[in-house]
């Protein structure tokens, strides 16, 4: 069936810059603290505020924004606004993944399940994102996010990953970025301050009755000229870590430059971070160009996917894998719902076969493409491709969109323009020539230890958002923005509940003064020091490690090398330091020597994992020869993917990691999944939600 069945729906250009060319508001900063402490000859300006949220992505803006109406005193500290995952992120059509009000409605409990299957993460922390949905969603609605909807009022929805409801809905491919557009736009009207160019370096608490709690934060102010490195005290009495996750961490990634995050800060300072070992890998567009994920309509089309050797032969590489056409682009196609690599989809020749073969091609110094011009090539002779010979869901989804078109880009052009459009004000136009891809790094399910308020293992101290570790091993696409918004919202009113009369914190002064010497004394170590080790050749031994060690295919002696290695590098940088090209780029050296920090903590994770029997699940296969399953493929020995299945017991548990005593410490710590909502009679709740919002 061609052309002739259907008509191609022309939206006009106005529209799709609207939503890939995104305007995003002005932001007036905050006005120059007065207020300043002399450590050691150096005036350091002081800046107060109640609540200090570190980030200002999607979680972070929701966070403050929320606290902000509920009259707590906030300060938002931001390293570059409008350069993180949530403005900078995304997919065909990013995904926000919520409780569908569509046709017949949701069930919160199916929802939480669903969230939580994988394992590593409490029934009641899925419960209460299901739940939270609603009024997240809504609160975005009435700031103006602009989310379709039916005639009837019903938000447009579709099947993601992990998703078996159709719960996902989207703006396009700036869903996120759209997010932080009216965060932000209600900030400003509700008066924000907001301290752009600020990088948080270093957590300050003391203790109060034996108990350790947060009193502010060190910072550095690009904008600061009032002492050599733009050092700043920020004095708080609760801090949220919406830093977002550790990007820079591998190679192979597709988060946007610079996104270091807050884990290796959360382990300074002493906090308790989990699930670790769990990220998503996945396609999408090479770090060095423009970096976005190739979920959902770009391989729902089914292009024609080839690779490139270095004399420039091309390769119908797939069908070494696949054992015939219809499977080989059929699979492809589910690579649009099932985006993220997981070991078992690599199993009887489902699609996270194309992520290995891909990730395989990438190891052979091969390069690989996405030709929207032309229709798959055949897996045997005597085969062709066509629309009338598809396994019946990828049928059906192609007949319920109208995209039966003869060539890829015509059916995503009907299915997404927006996925053309963004690509072309990057440079690349998909109706002319083809998009080179990777396997990439692309979320931390993991990060720090919260409860289902928010609150870390620090007094005082929270975070929201990819920061947090929130997620557990597997969880549908999208949701994680969910959790953000969920979380801001919790954070907010947990902070609210808590306040006390504000009051003139007592400090210690000489511990502050003795703090703040230490870190101008390390800044001045950075600057001065030609025997630190430059900050790129750490970022290129971190990445390496990470990308060639703890990518999708793992063992233990690689992982238990690279830890040991990592290890060294950490050592090595506390001796030497990391050398700072000029006094105003001692940042960088900061956050590489936290980042260092970060990748020991995964590896030393993952190789308690794996030595304590930990099997394949989510994002990697732990390959052994004593493992139980293997990947088959049409034309190609994969034996030595031979990988060691999971054990559902491990599903059961959160590994928990803490830097003590110079050490990098892993347990567990079990986790609930049993559905345990209980229900609350209004009579019988309304007493103590008066009295706890009173």
């Amino acid at each position: 069936m061609g052309d002739e069945d259907n008509s191609l729906i022309s939206i006009p250009q106005a529209i799709l810059d609207r939503l890939t060319r995104v305007d995003m508001p002005k932001v007036r900063s905050v006005a120059k603290s007065e207020e300043m402490i002399e450590v050691a000859g150096v005036s350091i300006p002081v800046y107060e505020c109640e609540t200090l949220v570190l980030g200002s992505g999607a979680a972070g803006m929701r966070a403050a924004v929320e606290l902000k109406r509920r009259g707590v005193d906030v300060l938002v500290a931001s390293t570059g606004l409008f350069a993180g995952t949530s403005a900078c992120s995304g997919s065909d059509k990013q995904t926000l993944y919520t409780t569908s009000t569509d046709y017949k409605g949701d069930n919160f409990v199916s929802y939480a399940e669903g969230l939580c299957s994988g394992g590593a993460m409490n029934f009641s922390t899925a419960y209460i994102e299901a739940v939270g949905s609603v009024d997240a969603l809504g609160g975005l609605l009435y700031m103006g996010l602009p989310l379709p909807h039916d005639e009837n009022g019903a938000i447009l929805r579709y099947q993601t990953d992990h998703d078996e409801a159709g719960r996902a809905t989207s703006c396009g491919p700036r869903t996120s970025k759209l997010m932080v557009k009216v965060l932000f736009e209600e900030a400003i009207t509700l008066g924000m301050r907001i301290l752009p160019s600020c990088s948080v370096i270093r957590i300050l608490k003391h203790s109060i009755d034996g108990t350790e709690q947060v009193y502010g934060a060190i910072a550095l102010h690009r904008d600061e000229e009032r002492n050599a490195y733009g050092m700043i005290f920020i004095e708080c009495t609760q801090i949220v870590i919406a830093t977002g996750g550790p990007g820079e961490l591998y190679r192979d990634s597709v988060y946007p430059r610079h996104c270091h995050g807050g884990l290796g800060l959360a382990l300074e300072a002493g906090l308790e971070l989990c699930n670790l070992t769990e990220s998503q890998f996945g396609i999408g567009t090479p770090r060095t160009k423009f970096p976005w994920n190739l979920s959902g309509t770009y391989v729902q089309v089914m292009p024609r996917v080839y690779s490139v050797d270095q004399d420039g032969g091309e390769h119908n590489f797939l069908a070494a894998y696949y054992r015939n056409t219809r499977e080989m682009v059929s699979n492809t196609f589910r690579k649009g719902y099932q985006w993220p690599f997981h070991s078992t989809r690599m199993l009887d020749y489902q699609s996270s076969l194309f992520d290995l073969a891909v990730f395989l091609e990438q190891q052979a110094n091969r390069k690989v493409y996405l030709d929207f011009l032309n229709n798959p090539e055949p897996v045997n002779e005597g085969e062709s491709f066509s629309l009338d010979d598809l396994d019946p869901d990828v049928r059906a989804y192609l007949e319920n969109t109208e995209a039966l078109f003869d060539r890829p880009i015509d059916r995503l052009r009907q299915m997404n323009p927006l996925a053309i459009e963004l690509y072309r004000m990057h440079g690349t136009n998909l109706e002319q020539e083809p998009l080179e891809f990777t396997m990439n790094n692309q979320h931390m399910n993991g990060g720090i230890l919260i409860d289902d308020w928010g609150r870390t293992s620090l007094r005082g101290c929270y975070a929201v958002g990819e920061a947090a570790g929130s997620h557990g091993v597997t969880r549908p696409g999208g949701a994680a923005l969910n959790s953000g918004q969920v979380f801001g919202k919790r954070v907010a009113v947990a902070i609210k509940r808590s306040r006390k009369p504000h009051r003139k914190q007592s400090i210690n002064t000489t511990s502050l003064s003795n703090v703040l010497a230490e870190h101008l004394e390390k800044a001045e170590r950075f600057a001065g020091n030609t025997d630190g080790i430059s900050a790129k050749e750490v970022q290129t031994e971190i990445q390496a490690r990470m990308s060639n060690h703890a990518g999708i295919l793992c063992n233990l002696d690689d992982v238990s090398l690279a830890r040991k290695e990592a290890t060294e590098l950490r050592k090595k940088i506390e001796q030497r330091g990391i050398r700072a090209v000029s006094e105003s780029t001692v940042g960088a050296s900061f956050r590489w020597q936290q980042m260092a920090l970060v990748s020991e903590a995964v590896l030393r994770a993952l190789e308690y994992y794996i030595s304590h029997g930990g099997g394949s699940r989510g994002a990697r296969a732990i390959c052994s020869e004593q493992g139980t399953q293997c990947p088959e493929a049409h034309r190609k020995d994969l034996s030595r993917y031979r990988f060691i299945a999971e054990r559902e017991t491990d599903r059961d548990e959160k590994l928990v990691v803490s830097f003590i005593e110079d050490t990098i410490k892993v347990s567990a710590i079990p986790v609930e999944r049993a559905p345990n909502p209980e229900r609350q009679f209004f009579e019988k709740g309304w007493g103590p939600y008066l009295l706890k919002e009173g």
